[in-house]
Formats: structure tokens, C-alpha cells, sequence
């Protein structure tokens, strides 16, 4: 009796544990369906840039030697000749004769870039990039001797020296030729050393600004709503659409690495304008997400005409009435005689032909077919109002029509007032 009850009341109690989890799956669910999906959100760092820290573009110009009969043609490349020149005088060596002619071809004229980073420090390494000037065919092998790269103020921060690493190469035979990659330009990994510091003392500013790589009002105003309430006071407020002004709080006060490096790290969600992106020469089309469309009747149709020729040669059948033989050597006097014995051509001596009778002759018959196609098979297609991007496209792809058509078509939409986005071609 005791057995009976123990199983009954197991019984009972599955059952309640399976209605439970039924119960709780059928809430999850409802909750799932119902609950909205989460806008997608970024970090403050990847849509804005605090003022100052930023690179400098360096240039120099200098010489790569060491080339294995690569470098510039020196009587072609006057700069190459006159730097080599320079070079060696400053050296100590004369190398000018009465006409300065040198046939040297292992030294090319480069120009040098690199960046400069932001807080570099005197004594670190930088990496620089080389490409030829001249007329050089490869920089293989190459060293750059100590080239000088100054800023957009003119003064010297880097110097770049070392050998050049390139990604191609060039090969030439005495009938062909190949080529790979760009062997006129290569780098130098650390090859720049930094001599002069960017004096910016950003621990001791007392505000710091955010630049917006995308200026928008309503990002810039959700950025700064993020950072006051991150920092529990009205210590941001965005000055134009991509500048926002951050005042440092007194507990940042000497420390505002610490404050920009908690910012940064801050969730947003970036808005961003209806825009349609259209590369005409390529036939590429790029849709923002806020893309919007009235509901708008569309037919798209192209009239072509073709031509096409197809000339056939008519030929006399054999032994017809009025066949002609000729005789006489082409070039000088001769006749053509008919069947009825009457001259019915004669050539000159120039090669001239004359008909003087009538009688069966091959001739070329044109044959001419027109194809017209104005694609009477298409109807008008009814674009509905687009809630989302992807029903705009599935709603334009119904069209069935390519890209460089479909250009036509927003473009056309746009001019018609349906569609609620700016069209902006490059």
C-alpha cells in the first residue's frame, strides 16, 4: 500500500515539474517575442578622435645605393647626379670632371614618408616607406643612406637609414619580361629614428575635445549624454555637430589619461543619416539603413534595335544563257564574248572593267534583318512602402533588374518624391 502511494505521489510531483517548465518556456518565449531587438551599439573610440592625439606626416629625400645595375640613369636623372655629387663633396671626395659624366647605375633617387605617432618620444623607431623618383627598375637589394625627414614646420623629427625591404620583383630576358608586385617601392621596418619630440602635455589640460569622424547632431548628443552620465555631472556638451567639449572632473584633476581611457570604452549607438552612396562607373550602389520609400508604381523597359547583315552571293547555273569567258591577260586590252558571240566586257590596261552587254553574272544579294525589342512583356511593379532596408531590397530586386539599371531607377524614384534619402554620386 505504501509502494502504491510513494509512485502516486511521484507522479503527482513530475507532472507539476513538467507543467512548470512548460510554464516557464511559454513565458521565455512571449518574453522573447515581445521584448524588442537591442539597437547595436559602439564604443565612443571608434566614432570620435580626442584633439591632439593624432600623427605628423614626415618627408625626406634621400638615396638608396647598393643597387645591382637597377638605379637611375645618370645622364637621364639629373637630380641623381648632382645629389650624388653633393654627397661625395661632403664627404671629401672631388668626383666633378669637365663634363660631370658618370655611368654608375647601382643608386636611385628616393623619396621617403613615414608618420609620425602621437607621443613619440626622442630615441624610438619608427617605420619609413622608400619609392623611387627616378627612372630605377628595381630597388632590390638597396641601402638608404641617412635621409632627413622634416614636418610641414620644416624642422627635422626623424632621420631614416637602413636596408629596403620590397614585396616585388622584375626579371628581364632578352624577349620577355615579368614583373611582380611594385619593385620601386619598398620599407623600412624601424628604420626611423625620432630626434625631435611633439610637445603636447595631455595629463595636465583641464578640458579635452572629441572630434566625431562622422559629425552628426544626434551622435554627438548621445555621446556627450554618455560621458555626463558616466561621470555623474554636466561635464560634457557637444559644441557643433562633431566637436564635443569634456571639462575634467576634480577627481581627474592631473590624471585625464585615466578619464579619457574610461570614455572611451563607453557604449553608444551612432545615428546616421538616409543616404544612398551610388559609383556610377563601377555600377556599385550603397544604401544606409534609414533608407525609406514611399509606395510607388515602377516600370522599367529599354528599346533595342538590331541590325544584322548577312549578305549571300547569287551564282549563274552551269552552261547558262550568256556565260562569259574571258580573253586576254588581266592588266592590258581584253574582252569578254557572250554565248551569242557579242563583247558583252572589255578591260583596259588599267585593270578597268567595262560592261558592254547583258547576260548571267554572279552578284552579291544583301540580306538585312531588324530585330526590334521594347521589352512590351514588362509591367508596371508596385514598390511597397519599405519598413526596413531589407524589404526596400527585396522590394527593388523584384524589378529584376541589374545595377547600373537600378541607378536609374532610385534616381527616378528621387525625382518623383518617394524616396525619403539623400543620392550622392561620386
Amino acid at each position: 500500500m505504501k509502494r502504491h502511494f510513494d509512485q502516486a505521489f511521484a507522479w503527482r510531483r513530475g507532472l507539476r515539474v513538467a507543467l512548470a517548465t512548460a510554464f516557464l518556456a511559454s513565458t521565455a518565449w512571449a518574453a522573447t517575442s515581445l521584448t524588442p531587438a537591442v539597437a547595436q551599439t559602439v564604443r565612443i573610440k571608434d566614432v570620435a578622435n580626442f584633439e591632439g592625439v593624432r600623427e605628423n606626416q614626415l618627408i625626406g629625400y634621400g638615396l638608396v645605393v647598393g643597387l645591382n645595375g637597377t638605379g637611375d640613369s645618370l645622364n637621364r636623372a639629373i637630380f641623381t647626379r648632382e645629389s650624388l655629387l653633393g654627397m661625395l663633396e661632403r664627404l671629401g671626395v672631388n668626383a666633378r670632371t669637365a663634363n660631370n659624366e658618370m655611368r654608375t647605375k647601382n643608386l636611385a633617387a628616393v623619396m621617403v614618408t613615414a608618420n609620425l605617432p602621437a607621443f613619440a618620444r626622442q630615441g624610438g623607431r619608427i617605420d619609413v616607406s622608400v619609392s623611387a623618383l627616378g627612372d630605377a627598375t628595381s630597388l632590390q637589394g638597396g641601402t638608404l643612406l641617412v635621409t632627413p625627414l622634416m614636418g610641414a614646420d620644416g624642422e627635422v623629427y626623424t632621420v631614416a637609414q637602413g636596408a629596403v625591404a620590397i614585396s616585388g620583383f622584375s626579371a628581364r630576358g632578352a624577349a620577355a619580361s615579368v614583373t611582380r608586385g611594385v619593385p620601386t617601392s619598398g620599407r623600412i621596418a624601424n628604420g626611423g629614428l625620432v630626434e625631435r619630440e611633439v610637445g603636447f602635455e595631455l595629463g595636465s589640460l583641464n578640458s579635452v575635445r572629441l572630434s566625431m569622424r562622422n559629425p552628426d547632431f544626434t551622435t554627438a548628443r548621445r555621446v556627450a549624454t554618455a560621458v555626463n552620465a558616466f561621470l555623474g555631472a554636466q561635464a560634457a556638451k557637444p559644441l557643433d555637430p562633431g566637436t564635443i567639449e569634456i571639462t575634467v572632473p576634480p577627481r581627474y584633476q592631473g590624471d585625464t589619461v585615466a578619464m579619457l581611457t574610461d570614455i572611451e570604452n563607453l557604449p553608444i549607438q551612432p545615428d546616421m543619416v538616409a543616404k544612398i552612396v551610388i559609383d556610377e562607373r563601377n555600377g556599385v550602389i550603397v544604401m544606409g539603413e534609414n533608407v525609406r520609400i514611399s509606395t510607388v508604381a515602377v516600370a522599367q523597359g529599354n528599346l533595342t534595335i538590331r541590325i544584322t547583315e548577312t549578305p549571300q552571293v547569287s551564282q549563274p547555273n552551269p552552261f547558262a544563257p550568256g556565260a562569259t569567258a574571258l580573253n586576254g591577260i588581266p592588266g592590258q586590252n581584253s574582252q569578254t564574248f557572250g554565248a551569242d558571240g557579242q563583247v558583252t566586257q572589255q578591260t583596259n590596261q588599267q585593270g578597268q572593267f567595262g560592261q558592254l552587254g547583258g547576260g548571267a553574272q554572279t552578284v552579291v544579294v544583301p540580306r538585312t534583318q531588324i530585330e526590334v525589342d521594347d521589352q512590351a512583356g514588362r509591367r508596371l511593379a508596385v514598390l511597397p512602402s519599405g519598413v526596413t532596408l531589407g524589404e526596400l531590397v527585396s522590394g527593388l530586386n523584384a524589378l529584376g533588374v541589374g545595377p547600373r539599371d537600378l541607378i536609374t531607377i532610385l534616381q527616378t524614384i528621387k525625382a518623383a518624391g518617394a524616396l525619403q534619402a539623400d543620392i550622392e554620386i561620386l
